[in-house]
């Protein structure tokens, strides 16, 4: 794939400790976000403004993004799922957010407390607020692949959110197997489904490896012509609301593979391995993520 890039949205400090029984403090999230920003990576989700009964490994937000430098050429996240969270994101400075919308009734419920469709519709309402504030809208699909509650999900709901999505001004489009259960013909499908209906809004994809096909599935997303996708050092963290996670697909690892396929990252793989046996020593448990396990290839 000459001439090829990819980017890496890294997730681990929302997506990856949302998940975590270990609760970090402040000073520790900031590490991990910098210790990821000194690798290489250029957009990273820092946090997420909901209900800290809910998600309480979460609850420090604000005081996250006080701490953080700002970084050129390096782009803050957070997860925003209602205007209450919005406003909360705005007021703390964030240029941009990546709202949730739940394909299926059963998750939006579980994860949201919400229909399916308020869940999109929250986005709709969000998003020019967003625009207006100068705020990067991004809109992710979770259960995009698969519902652990109510099973397969048909392509035409998926795709009927993404048309959505973009008529509302959605910057960016992301895919979520929020419960690791595709295969990468799910993603050659739904990749071109989405494309058929989203103009150039830019797309973006996010596997869990839950049945351990996550990076089978970011490549045949690469292949399908996604050029970003999220991933956690470590593989750490999964859906706190699906039965059975067992985390996202390892940063390095996914950096690894790019690399190894001559597709340009921009990222430090030496770099990356070095942070995952800090995380590990920081949740007091081994991680998922192989790479820092094995070491690069070849060895000096």
């Amino acid at each position: 794939m000459p001439n090829r890039s990819v980017e890496v949205v890294e997730v681990a400090p929302r997506d990856g400790l949302q998940s975590e029984d270990t609760i970090l403090d402040t000073a520790t999230k900031i590490e991990l976000i910098n210790r990821a920003v000194d690798a290489g990576i250029r957009r990273i989700e820092v946090c997420s403004f909901v209900n800290p009964a809910r998600v309480p490994q979460m609850a420090d937000a604000e005081a996250v993004l006080e701490g953080l430098a700002p970084r050129d050429g390096v782009t803050y996240i957070g997860l925003v799922l209602n205007r209450r969270g919005f406003e909360r994101a705005a007021a703390a400075g964030l240029r941009e957010i990546n709202v949730v919308a739940v394909a299926t009734e059963t998750f939006a419920q579980r994860n949201q407390g919400a229909t399916s469709d308020e869940t999109v519709e929250a986005f709709e309402a969000i998003t020019p607020l967003a625009i207006d504030a100068g705020i990067r809208p991004t809109l992710t699909i979770s259960a995009s692949f698969g519902c652990p509650y109510e099973g397969e999900v048909p392509v035409g709901r998926v795709v009927e959110i993404v048309r959505r999505g973009a008529a509302a001004g959605a910057a960016e489009i992301a895919l979520a197997d929020s419960i690791g259960a595709a295969v990468p013909t799910d993603v050659i499908e739904r990749v071109a489904a989405a494309r058929a209906v989203m103009g150039d809004v830019a797309l973006r994809a996010h596997f869990h490896n839950t049945r351990n096909t996550g990076l089978a599935n970011a490549y045949a997303a690469v292949e399908a012509g996604v050029d970003a996708l999220d991933a956690s050092l470590g593989g750490i963290g999964g859906c706190p609301f699906a039965p059975n996670a067992t985390g996202n697909i390892p940063t390095e690892d996914l950096a690894y593979l790019l690399d190894r396929m001559g597709i340009e990252t921009g990222l430090d793989l030496q770099r990356l391995a070095s942070i995952v046996p800090w995380i590990e020593e920081r949740l007091g448990k081994r991680v998922p993520g192989l790479l820092s396990k094995a070491g690069l290839f070849p060895t000096a």
